[in-house]
């Protein structure tokens, strides 16, 4: 990428990052936030939440985009990063270390000296929502962040979805833009593969939370043969 295209691609990152972090479109979820931080979980107690929406994270050469659902409310809520600090995030940077994306396997706070390569990780909502669940018309309320974010992206080739929210997210986010005219061609499965009319793919995986990998509903078998094929999506093998 030329020197100046890549500095334009880096301001509108930042842009969009610091759009995010004083978004207040979603009161509820605000106070939600605002309140773990204060209370705190016992075993973050020396912790000093990060409790603002939480912006994507990764190469500005992305060629993969990851969208998740939302912040962990003791995760990425607390530390600022997506999938940092909680249990789906110690089960996915591992596997990102391994088929390449990431120079290494530990994620615990900003400042712990991981990068990704050729990859960005997103999510559908930017604040913790109560119980894992933010309403409708909270995620449309930050819709325009992951438009914004990827319009930044111009090396995208591939999105992973995580789940099932995620993956409604992205295609919402297609027909918002006229690449696709409705959802009902597209079906959720994990391991799903959609060439979709701009040519980008979108890949479709269970969610890495706690839930799923405890009761092997996805295993790491399972999740690496997601980021292998989008390695091979991407142009990246």
């Amino acid at each position: 990428m030329p020197s100046a295209r890549k500095t334009h691609t880096a301001t509108e990152l930042a842009n969009v990052s610091a759009n995010i972090v004083a978004c207040t479109r979603c009161p509820r979820l605000r106070e939600y936030c605002t309140a773990l931080g204060e209370t705190k979980r016992r075993a973050y107690l020396d912790w000093d939440y990060w409790t603002l929406p939480v912006p994507g994270f990764g190469d500005i050469n992305a060629r993969v985009l990851i969208v998740g659902l939302a912040p962990g409310a003791h995760g990425a809520n607390r530390t600022g990063r997506p999938f940092t600090g909680d249990g789906a995030g110690y089960f996915m940077y591992p596997v990102l270390y391994e088929t390449g994306f990431s120079n290494q396997p530990d994620a615990t706070d900003r400042d712990d000296g991981l990068k990704l390569r050729y990859a960005r990780i997103a999510s559908i909502c930017r604040c913790a929502p109560p119980g894992d669940k933010p309403t409708p018309q909270e995620i449309r309320n930050c819709a325009p962040h992951l438009a914004a974010e990827i319009a930044a992206l111009p090396r995208l080739r591939v999105v992973v979805a995580l789940g099932r929210i995620a993956f409604d997210g992205y295609l919402n986010f297609l027909i918002a833009q006229g690449i696709i005219d409705s959802r009902r061609h597209y079906a959720f499965t994990h391991g799903a593969e959609h060439r979709l009319p701009n040519g980008m793919v979108l890949l479709a995986s269970y969610h890495p939370s706690l839930r799923n990998t405890n009761t092997g509903r996805l295993n790491k078998a399972m999740f690496t043969k997601i980021f292998v094929r989008a390695r091979e999506l991407a142009g990246l093998s």
